[in-house]
């Protein structure tokens, strides 16, 4: 795959693609949760609703162009309790977007994201 400052408009990577790379990543965070000494319990639940969320995307493949009216429509699923998932979503929005104008981010995200923290 193209790093995305190498693709054309109509080659953007799509949100899924980033979005399992990311997914990836995210195991060496869980790595580091577990290390810490202090009570996690917030973190993984943040972790497991980006989880979450990073599976979605990934099962409903949306196009990039319509990516954030997706996420809106993710959230308003949870009506009122969205607050979790939505501080999720825009961070997920961040991640992607960031991914795709970071030719370092994708392409440590292309190579598996490798990390000690996950291997420990």
């Amino acid at each position: 795959m193209k790093t995305p400052n190498e693709a054309t408009i109509t080659e953007q990577p799509r949100p899924a693609a980033v979005c399992r790379r990311l997914l990836a990543a995210l195991e060496a965070t869980e790595g580091r949760r577990r290390k810490r000494k202090r009570n996690t319990a917030p973190d993984a639940l943040g972790l497991a609703i980006k989880r979450e969320l990073f599976e979605a995307v990934i099962e409903a493949d949306p196009d990039p162009d319509d990516f954030e009216a997706w996420l809106l429509a993710y959230c308003q699923r949870f009506g009122l309790s969205s607050g979790p998932v939505r501080a999720m979503a825009l961070d997920v929005l961040d991640e992607y977007r960031l991914a795709l104008a970071s030719e370092n981010l994708w392409g440590w995200l292309d190579r598996g994201a490798p990390s000690d923290d996950a291997r420990q």
